[in-house]
C-alpha cells in the first residue's frame, strides 16, 4: 500500500520542459498514489499543518521520472546469458515458450519476480509485459499477477497470442526443413484448448480490467502470424474496453519477404493489413519496426500509431537498425523497450537510450539525430503514451502518479553534474540509483529492494533453474539438427531484393 503522505525534499527535479542540464531544486509532496505539489520550500509551507508521514532527504540527489519499459517479455527471464547473437528466426526455435514443456507456477513466479527486480533496480517503474504462458493455465497467470503485486512494479500486461504456424510464414522453412522436423519449428502462440482470443476475453473478465498498478493491453504477436479473424477480434475488444494494442512488426528482413508473399491482398503491407482489420490507430504501438517503407511510416504517423524501438535486442538478433530519422520526420511517437532477457539479456533503459542515440548517429547521414533529452522523453513519456498511460506516468508534475527515482549525485557517473540529461543517457548505468517510488510506495531504498527479500528471490530461482536448464539442453540438441536447414533459409532470404537496407555499412538503398 502507498504511504499516506511523503515529502521528497531538496532534490534536483528533472523537468522535460525545463533546464535538462541543471534541473532546479524542488520539493515533491506525494499524497497517496499521486504527486500533489512540486515546488521549492514545501517543508516550511507544511510546517503549520499535519506533518508528512515520511520525509526523504533528496539533497545531493537527482530526481527523475521512473522509466517505462514499453516492450518486455517475462517468460524467458531465466534464459539470460544462454545465447550468442543469431538471426531472429533461429532464436525462435531456441527460446520461445512453445519449444519447452509447460512451466510450473513456482518457476513462473520466480522468473516474474526476478525480471521485475532487475527493472526496479535499474529505475524502471513500469513494464509492458507481453507474456507467453504456454500451454495456458489460470494458475500461471495468477502467479504472474501475484508476483507483480508483491514486488510493487507498475504493469501493463498482455497475453501474447497468434494463430499462424511459423513453418507457413517464415521464408523457405517449409521447403527446406524436412517434414519430420516441422513440429520442432514451434506451435502457434495460442493458449491451449480454446481460441486464443476467447482466453484473453475470459481472463479480462476473471481478473478485472484494472487494479492497483495493473492494467491490461492486447498482444497479437505480429500481423504476419495472426489471421484476419484474430486481428479483427482484437480490434473489437480494444474498442470495447479502450485497451492499447502492442504487437511486433517488421522486426527482420525475412518478415518483409513473408509479408509480400502472404499479404498480397493488402499490397504486401502489414500496415495495410492492420488497417483492414481495424487496428491501425492511436491505440496501436509496434515493437521493433525496423523494416518499414516510407509509405508505411507515413500511414502509421497519419493514424497516430507509435513505435517501440528495442536497439539492444535488434543488434543481437541480427535484425538491423530502425529508421529513426524517418520516424522523427514523419512525427511518429517513439518509445523504448528492453525486450526479452534471452535476446537482449538485460532490463536496462540506460543501454536502450544510449543505443537509440548512438545507432541513429551512425546509420543516418545528417546532423539532426536524437539528443539525450529526446531519449529521456522516449524512455518515459513516449513509453507512457505507447502503453495507454499518457497523463499518468513519465513526468514529475502535480496530478501524475508518484513514480520517481532518486540518483546519488556523489556517484562517479554523475559527478560533476554537467548535464543531467546527457549523463543519464551517456554515462549512467543504474549504479547511482538510490531510491525508487512507485505509486507512492518506496520499493527501493539505499539501492536495495524493500518489497521482497533478496535471499528468498535467489532461493526461488535456484529451486527451479535445474529443470529449465535440462529442458534447454534438449531444445539446443534439437536445434543442432535444424541448424543447417535454418541457416540455408536465412541465406536464401538475402537473394530477394526488397528495395531497402537497414544495416550499417550495407549497400546504400533506403526505403
Amino acid at each position: 500500500m502507498a504511504e499516506t503522505r511523503i515529502l521528497v525534499e531538496g532534490g534536483l527535479v528533472y523537468d522535460h520542459d525545463g533546464d535538462t542540464d541543471r534541473p532546479a531544486a524542488r520539493d515533491i509532496l506525494i499524497e497517496g498514489a499521486r504527486i500533489d505539489r512540486v515546488e521549492p520550500g514545501l517543508g516550511a509551507a507544511l510546517a503549520g499543518g499535519p506533518p508528512p508521514d515520511r520525509v526523504i532527504d533528496a539533497r545531493r540527489r537527482l530526481v527523475v521520472p521512473g522509466f517505462v519499459n514499453a516492450h518486455y517479455h517475462s517468460h524467458d527471464v531465466l534464459l539470460k546469458g544462454i545465447f550468442e547473437p543469431m538471426p531472429l528466426q533461429m532464436w525462435f526455435v531456441n527460446a520461445l515458450p512453445p519449444q519447452y514443456p509447460m512451466r510450473s507456477a513456482e518457476e513462473v513466479r520466480a522468473r516474474t519476480l526476478l525480471g521485475a527486480a532487475e527493472c526496479l533496480l535499474a529505475g524502471i517503474t513500469t513494464v509492458q509485459d507481453m507474456a507467453t504462458l504456454y500451454p495456458f493455465d489460470d494458475a500461471l497467470l495468477d502467479a504472474v499477477l501475484q508476483a507483480y503485486d508483491e514486488i510493487g512494479i507498475r504493469t501493463v500486461f498482455s497475453l501474447q497470442i497468434g494463430d499462424r504456424r511459423a513453418v507457413d510464414r517464415i521464408p523457405h522453412w517449409r521447403e527446406l526443413v524436412p517434414e519430420d522436423y516441422h513440429d520442432w519449428l514451434g506451435s502457434p502462440i495460442g493458449v491451449g484448448g480454446e481460441p486464443p482470443l476467447e482466453t484473453v476475453r475470459r481472463q479480462i473478465e476473471r481478473v478485472g480490467l484494472a487494479r492497483e498498478r495493473f492494467s491490461w493491453a492486447l498482444g497479437p504477436t505480429s500481423a504476419i502470424m495472426s489471421s484476419p479473424e484474430l486481428l479483427s477480434g482484437i480490434a473489437a475488444l480494444s474498442e470495447r474496453h479502450g485497451l492499447p494494442v502492442l504487437s511486433h512488426m517488421y522486426e527482420s528482413r525475412p518478415e518483409v519477404i513473408a509479408s509480400r508473399t502472404h499479404l498480397g491482398a493488402h499490397g504486401g503491407s502489414q500496415i495495410d493489413y492492420m488497417r483492414a482489420c481495424g487496428l491501425l490507430g492511436p491505440r496501436l504501438a509496434l515493437a521493433h519496426s525496423i523494416w518499414f517503407t516510407r509509405d508505411e511510416i507515413d500511414a502509421l504517423a497519419e493514424a497516430g500509431g507509435r513505435v517501440v524501438l528495442n536497439p539492444a535486442s535488434n543488434m543481437k538478433s541480427k535484425s538491423g537498425v530502425a529508421p529513426i530519422r524517418h520516424y522523427r520526420e514523419a512525427g511518429v511517437g517513439i518509445a523504448l523497450g528492453c525486450d526479452n532477457c534471452a535476446c537482449s539479456d538485460v532490463q536496462n533503459m540506460f543501454q536502450a537510450m544510449k543505443l537509440f542515440c548512438g545507432l541513429a548517429a551512425i546509420s543516418e547521414i545528417g546532423l539532426e539525430t536524437p539528443d539525450a533529452a529526446e531519449a529521456l522523453r522516449a524512455a518515459t513519456l513516449g513509453g507512457a503514451a505507447a502503453i495507454g498511460l499518457s497523463g499518468e506516468v513519465g513526468a514529475i508534475a502535480p496530478g501524475m502518479r508518484a513514480d520517481l527515482c532518486l540518483y546519488d549525485l556523489d556517484r562517479p557517473t554523475l559527478l560533476p553534474l554537467n548535464s543531467a540529461a546527457r549523463q543519464m543517457v551517456y554515462t549512467e548505468t543504474g549504479s547511482a540509483l538510490d531510491t525508487v517510488i512507485v505509486e507512492g510506495r518506496v520499493t527501493v531504498e539505499g539501492g536495495r529492494l524493500t518489497t521482497i527479500d533478496a535471499d528468498m528471490l535467489r532461493e526461488s530461482v535456484e529451486a527451479v533453474i535445474g529443470g529449465l536448464r535440462a529442458d534447454q539442453r534438449a531444445v539446443a540438441a534439437r536445434f543442432e539438427t535444424l541448424r543447417p536447414y535454418l541457416a540455408e533459409a536465412w541465406h536464401r532470404s538475402w537473394e530477394t531484393d526488397i528495395g531497402m537496407e537497414r544495416y550499417v555499412g550495407a549497400p546504400g538503398r533506403s526505403g
